[in-house]
């Protein structure tokens, strides 16, 4: 079990090395990145199987400091987050063959050899042992996808990444690097322990101040006010979206979150002081807020960016419940939104591959010839709101039973209106698709507000001359293929073989949670414990 929790980390790597070599044969580079994702997520797979039998495998990397270790470590929380990431990862692999071929995007070596360190990094913070080694990985991973963030290489993208590493490292900075100097001084550990480790080593009168640094100093999981980053950094690839989205980063950010507050400070102990009321209700207003910015949104992605930040603060939300029925809850969202959100935006990337739009007013109608992909986006959207037979219905259920037994019943309207907003911002898309007349609203309102950079002129990263091709929503001509690669990536109602596929898989895993969300559930009452 130990040599697996090294090779979760090695085999992203590896498959980086490989990604590189084979960088002059794109269809061998491609299958190294596929072949990589398998191997990982077979091997997270064995780990799952080992601690939902009540292993908890263990290693010890490094010891800088004197009781400052690098280790890792497999828990019910981190493994539900790493089937999570090695699941998607083969699937957004096998998404991005089809869209960064039909897109003719440049530097598409380096954008596989990224991913893969992404999902390394991913690793580190969903298996480490302590929050030292939680830090490290947290950097890391900032660090492996601000390449990704500024791909297409535009004035745009590199602002959007000026914005995106000043934000996530300011506040690691000044707030999460304070607070677990703070954990350690007062605990003389920083190790993660079921109940926590401050009980006890802490004034109750403090806790609600070091509770706040985590969850203002994890940057990644958007709490408003430090929320920019994330449609900031819609201007890269749809890919990289559904990576910072769905798979790793904002991900990355709640889980971290969720285990700090179940592992570090354990959540009877925040439910005793009282000390997470005040940021349930900065949660409550990050996801209406989120919501309501959602629908001045004409850009396609930018509605879908504020979504997540609307969505995100479901899982902190359900931290600071600080009861077993909030963390179930918590955890499962991470799940369901995952494989709702990323459904979205492969929709909105086969969109815009097939037929060059990023708007919104310009849907009217395409879902007639896109049938497949509007339908996944109805799916996504269902799941996203919460409703049946959709997985997210399972988090929902369990976040609003939560609010309840914490006496919150504000917080459960509070769910209620945001599925509300939820449902009417997202199911504008599928019906203007369907039963839209092409044709019209097509110079309706842009009100982006300039959150997702230049997407309306540049939507991930294209040239301004990638007109609607009179109507066409074939995918591009194969002799035009990115490096002269045959294209493979052939249309298919639409948008190319290979992005078809992966939203089909998706959109398919949304219902199959709602009939069988047992892995996730078995895994986070294991968390909450009896």
């Amino acid at each position: 079990m130990t040599t697996l929790l090294l090779l979760a980390l090695a085999v992203p790597v590896a498959g980086a090395v490989f990604i590189a070599l084979l960088r002059k044969n794109p269809n061998a580079r491609e299958a190294a990145s596929l072949v990589t994702a398998g191997v990982l997520f077979a091997i997270v797979l064995r780990i799952y199987r080992a601690v939902s039998g009540g292993a908890r495998p263990e290693v010890t990397l490094a010891e800088p400091l004197p009781g400052i270790r690098i280790a890792l470590e497999a828990e019910p929380l981190g493994v539900l987050f790493a089937l999570i990431a090695s699941f998607l990862w083969i699937v957004t692999t096998a998404y991005s063959i089809g869209y960064m071929r039909g897109h003719h995007e440049k530097n598409q070596t380096r954008f596989y050899l990224f991913f893969a360190f992404a999902i390394a990094s991913v690793m580190g913070v969903a298996f480490a042992g302590n929050l030292f080694t939680l830090f490290a990985f947290y950097e890391v991973l900032s660090l492996a996808t601000f390449p990704l963030v500024t791909h297409a290489g535009t004035d745009a993208a590199k602002r959007a990444g000026r914005v995106y590493l000043g934000i996530l490292f300011s506040t690691s900075v000044v707030f999460q690097l304070l607070g677990i100097i703070w954990v350690y001084a007062v605990a003389g550990t920083v190790d993660f322990e079921p109940g926590g480790i401050l009980r006890g080593n802490v004034g109750a009168g403090l806790v609600p101040i070091l509770l706040a640094l985590f969850v203002f100093g994890i940057g990644k999981a958007a709490v408003m006010p430090f929320h920019r980053w994330l449609p900031a950094a819609m201007v890269a690839p749809t890919p990289v979206s559904a990576l910072l989205h769905a798979v790793a980063v904002v991900k990355a950010g709640v889980f971290s979150v969720l285990k700090v507050t179940v592992y570090i400070f354990g959540f009877d102990f925040v439910a005793e002081t009282g000390a997470s009321v005040w940021l349930m209700w900065a949660a409550a207003a990050t996801i209406i807020l989120g919501s309501l910015v959602a629908f001045t949104k004409d850009n396609l992605k930018a509605r879908l960016a504020y979504s997540t930040v609307s969505q995100l603060s479901y899982v902190v939300l359900g931290a600071m419940l600080a009861n077993g029925l909030g963390v179930i809850g918590s955890g499962m969202h991470i799940a369901m939104h995952a494989f709702g959100k990323i459904t979205l935006f492969f929709c909105a990337g086969a969109i815009m591959v097939a037929a060059h739009k990023s708007e919104v007013s310009q849907l009217n109608g395409l879902g007639r010839r896109m049938p497949v992909t509007f339908a996944a986006f109805l799916i996504g959207t269902l799941s996203i709101v919460g409703l049946p037979p959709t997985g997210g219905a399972w988090s929902k259920w369990f976040l609003g039973v939560g609010s309840v037994e914490a006496g919150q019943i504000g917080l459960v309207a509070v769910l209620m209106l945001s599925s509300l907003l939820s449902l009417a911002y997202l199911l504008e898309i599928p019906i203007r698709g369907f039963f839209g007349k092409e044709g019209e609203g097509a110079h309706g309102a842009h009100g982006d507000g300039g959150a997702s950079g230049e997407a309306r002129a540049h939507a991930d990263g294209s040239a301004p001359g990638h007109a609607d091709r009179g109507g066409s929503h074939d995918a591009h001509d194969p002799a035009h293929a990115h490096h002269g690669t045959h294209q493979d990536a052939h249309a298919h109602h639409g948008a190319p073989r290979w992005s078809v596929a992966a939203i089909t898989v998706t959109a398919a895993a949304c219902i199959a949670l709602f009939v069988y969300p047992e892995p996730f559930y078995r895994l986070m009452t294991m968390v909450t414990g009896p």
